[in-house]
């Protein structure tokens, strides 16, 4: 079923997901803002797509047995440390203003993917259907 999704909506479905990781994290960035020593942490979001779509300059993984690691998911659990613009003295790195920018941004890219994968199913919808509803 992967590969039909990939050939309807191409990476789109990669994105959301990666999309949606990101806003996790950014939303525990922004509820740890006042926890001393806390490190925010962000997901590469380029790095991430590009393994879970298998065209990383890196030799690919794959699943050769049930059970086994995926490779995909690991993709998008890779996180880094977001280097501080002007870290706290409890040692906090969360910039607030930072977080909540990265954000607004990032659900407008989520709903951008949300809607381009919308926009196929509809269409797909009308091939199908004929314009009848």
């Amino acid at each position: 079923m992967s590969s039909i999704n990939d050939n309807l909506f191409g990476l789109h479905t990669q994105a959301l997901d990666t999309w949606q990781r990101r806003s996790e994290v950014l939303a525990s960035n922004l509820a740890n803002a006042d926890t001393p020593g806390y490190l925010a942490r962000d997901v590469d979001f380029k790095q991430a797509l590009s393994q879970a779509s298998g065209q990383s300059d890196k030799l690919p993984m794959t699943i050769t047995q049930q059970g086994q690691i995926d490779p995909q998911a690991q993709a998008a659990e890779q996180l880094a440390y977001r280097v501080p613009s002007q870290p706290t003295m409890d040692g906090n790195t969360v910039d607030t203003q930072v977080e909540q920018a990265n954000f607004a941004a990032n659900g407008v890219h989520y709903q951008a993917s949300l809607s381009f994968i919308t926009a196929q199913i509809h269409m797909l919808r009308t091939a199908i259907t004929g314009g009848q509803s």
